[in-house]
C-alpha cells in the first residue's frame, strides 16, 4: 500500500508532463500505468469535461487485466471493477457536497486492497491519501472541429517517494518515452 490518510500539508515529489495525441497514446499510457498498479494505489484525476478522463480509467482498468465494461460512475458514484486487484472507481461530480463521500464508504475502500481511481479527484480534495498519483488532463487547442480529435496533455504529479518511483518508471518506458515534454531549462 502506497498511502497514508492524513489532512496534513501535501507535498509534490515528481512531476512530468506527457503529450497524447489521440485517444491510442491515451490508451497507451493508461495500460501501462493500470499494468503497474499495486493494491491500495490511490490515482486522482482531473480535467475538464470531455477532456479523457474515463478513457483514461478504461485503459488503466485494461491494463490492470480487468475484462468489465468500465464506464464512468457519474450517476451511481461509485462503481466496483472486480479483477486480480479489483478497481474502484469513484466520480464525485454529482455529489451535492463533498462529505457525503462519507456515506459511500470512502475510506473503507482506501483499506480494501484495489485500486481506488478518482474522476474529479479536486472535488474530494480533503478526503484524499496524502499519498497518491495526481493526474490533470487538458485538451490541447489544435483548431479541430471534435475535441475528441484534439490532443491532450497530461500532466501527472506524485505525492509519496513510491509514486515517484511508479512515474520514472512509466517516464522511462520506450513505448511512452516518445510522448514525454521534457523541461526547457530556463
Amino acid at each position: 500500500m502506497r498511502h497514508q490518510i492524513s489532512n496534513s500539508a501535501l507535498y509534490k515529489i515528481g512531476m512530468e508532463n506527457f503529450r497524447l495525441a489521440d485517444k491510442q497514446a491515451t490508451a497507451r499510457w493508461g495500460e501501462a500505468l493500470g499494468a503497474r498498479l499495486r493494491p491500495g494505489d490511490v490515482v486522482g484525476i482531473t480535467g475538464d469535461l470531455g477532456a479523457g478522463k474515463t478513457t483514461l480509467t478504461q485503459a488503466m482498468a485494461r491494463g490492470m487485466g480487468i475484462e468489465a465494461d468500465v464506464t464512468s460512475p457519474t450517476f451511481s458514484l461509485v462503481q466496483e471493477y472486480p479483477g486480480e486487484i479489483p478497481m474502484f472507481h469513484f466520480d464525485p461530480y454529482r455529489l451535492d457536497r463533498p462529505e457525503a463521500i462519507e456515506d459511500l464508504g470512502f475510506e473503507e475502500y482506501l483499506q480494501r486492497g484495489g485500486v481506488v481511481v478518482i474522476e474529479w479527484a479536486e472535488l474530494l480534495a480533503a478526503y484524499l491519501p496524502t499519498e497518491r498519483l495526481n493526474i490533470t488532463l487538458d485538451i490541447e487547442d489544435s483548431g479541430a472541429e471534435d475535441l475528441d480529435d484534439s490532443p491532450r496533455i497530461l500532466r501527472a504529479e506524485t505525492l509519496g517517494a513510491d509514486y515517484s518511483e511508479l512515474l520514472a518508471e512509466l517516464a522511462g518506458l520506450p513505448e511512452l518515452r516518445e510522448l514525454l515534454i521534457t523541461q526547457k531549462a530556463a
